[in-house]
């Protein structure tokens, strides 16, 4: 009878072992599948983020080398520009007779030195004197 109710006992007890390694691993299994879920989510979005960055670095790369191709047209402008104030005998003449006037030379010898017409060399004249005041 002893015997017997050991061996009932630890039935009871090995069933109630049982019950709780069962109940255990569900949680675990659960626990486990929403981690595993989580990963999955995790990956995708690590995935997306990846081809974003890629994007974002394909279009800054393109940005990158457009702004070189502006910049280097606009050095060449500048050169052209620098070529042509230098080429052009107007500008020479306009120059010279900016610094005569600069330099306190009367309108009659602006006139004769230059070659300029006269409405033209007082306009000069005016334009000094308002930078002048």
């Amino acid at each position: 009878m002893l015997l017997l109710g050991i061996a009932i006992a630890g039935l009871v007890f090995g069933l109630f072992s049982l019950l709780l390694i069962v109940m255990f691993k569900k949680r675990y299994a659960s626990e486990l599948g929403a981690q595993l879920q989580q990963f999955k989510d995790s990956s995708e979005q690590i995935n997306i983020l990846r081809s974003e960055v890629s994007e974002l670095r394909t279009g800054l790369l393109s940005i990158g080398k457009r702004v070189l191709e502006v910049e280097q047209q606009n050095q060449e402008l500048i050169q052209q520009q620098a070529a042509q104030k230098y080429d052009d005998p107007d500008a020479k003449i306009y120059s010279r007779a900016v610094k005569m006037v600069e330099l306190g030379a009367d309108l009659d010898e602006v006139i004769r030195e230059c070659e300029l017409p006269r409405a033209e060399a007082e306009l000069l004249f005016s334009l000094h004197k308002q930078k002048g005041a």
